[in-house]
């Protein structure tokens, strides 16, 4: 079983089991931004930063890539690589939607066929769609994507305080290598 396979299959059945948690890890009380232009979200996106988890353990240059299929859904290639630029390739695709028109940032995302785990973006750049931060149903989980390798510092600074105004923990915060230049 691959790597990137077992992200897939750890991240949908740790995001469904955590869809059922409440208290103080909810995420429930995080407002998603208001306005997610779907066509403009498509690409690639560098993972800048991210909380550590089994399934992206030891991983580095970690792109996603959304693009949308026939069925109007949109799928999702998660990739990155053991260690170094050089090294082993993992890769893991998936499937997204948007479950209410209403709220086009809440969507559900799919790695493994039955399970499918929140995917809220709460910050965004609304004017280019340079940057972006993402979780899920548990503070567990975050991510600081950007359209490049590199984030300029103050976004990434204000990004934090937005993250910790919301009560996540950001001592567990990893900067992730983005070698590309």
């Amino acid at each position: 079983m691959t790597r990137m396979l077992l992200l897939a299959t750890g991240l949908g059945t740790v995001l469904l089991l955590l869809g059922c948690v409440g208290g103080r890890m909810s995420t429930k009380e995080i407002r998603t931004v208001e306005h997610l232009d779907i066509q403009r979200y498509l690409g690639t996106w560098y993972e800048i930063a991210r909380f550590p988890h089994r399934f992206e353990r030891g991983l580095v240059n970690v792109t996603a890539t959304y693009s949308v299929r026939d069925d109007g859904k949109l799928e999702v290639l998660n990739q990155g690589y053991v260690d170094t630029k050089d090294g082993k390739k993992s890769v893991a695709r998936g499937v997204a939607w948007v479950p209410d028109p209403a709220e086009p940032a809440r969507l559900k995302v799919s790695f493994f066929w039955i399970f499918a785990g929140d995917y809220k973006v709460f910050a965004l750049d609304q004017d280019n769609y340079e940057y972006a931060m993402v979780t899920s149903s548990s503070k567990r989980f975050l991510w600081i994507l950007a359209r490049k390798p590199a984030l300029d510092d103050s976004i990434y600074q204000q990004l934090l305080q937005k993250a910790e105004s919301y009560g996540f923990d950001l001592s567990q915060l990893i900067k992730v290598p983005q070698d590309w230049e």
